[in-house]
């Protein structure tokens, strides 16, 4: 595994855990591109990439990532990921995610996430049930 590779994987989460899209976009080349596999053309350069992560936070404004499984390579990343949170429809929010990361020069060049999209949806349209 390679340590560079980790340690960049480990301030990217926290930027993504803290909602900084600001943050998170400095971790990124500038030619970069995000691309959230969910029928959604792909985020590309900085300032599309800060917007996408902006959006996803005024989605589900509590959002939590809970890590399931990580490997590192030396130029990549891919991860698991448990989301949870409340979304902007007052729904509970609790879906799979994988992200899929290559590194270029110390920097993220391309993140693919695929997200369970029946889940996501579901939680973006339901109302919050009434107990």
């Amino acid at each position: 595994m390679s340590e560079s590779t980790r340690e960049l994987f480990e301030r990217y989460h926290a930027c993504w855990a803290d909602h900084a899209p600001d943050r998170i976009v400095e971790l990124h080349t500038p030619d970069s591109v995000f691309h959230l596999h969910s029928g959604r053309e792909p985020a590309r350069g900085r300032e599309e990439i800060r917007a996408a992560a902006a959006e996803t936070f005024a989605l589900v404004p509590d959002l939590k990532f809970a890590l399931v499984n990580l490997r590192v390579g030396e130029d990549f990343w891919v991860v698991q990921w448990n989301l949870t949170g409340t979304s902007i429809t007052g729904a509970a929010v609790d879906v799979d995610l994988a992200d899929v990361v290559f590194v270029e020069n110390g920097a993220v060049k391309e993140k693919h996430s695929y997200v369970d999209g029946v889940a996501m949806q579901a939680a973006m349209s339901a109302p919050a049930e009434i107990a």
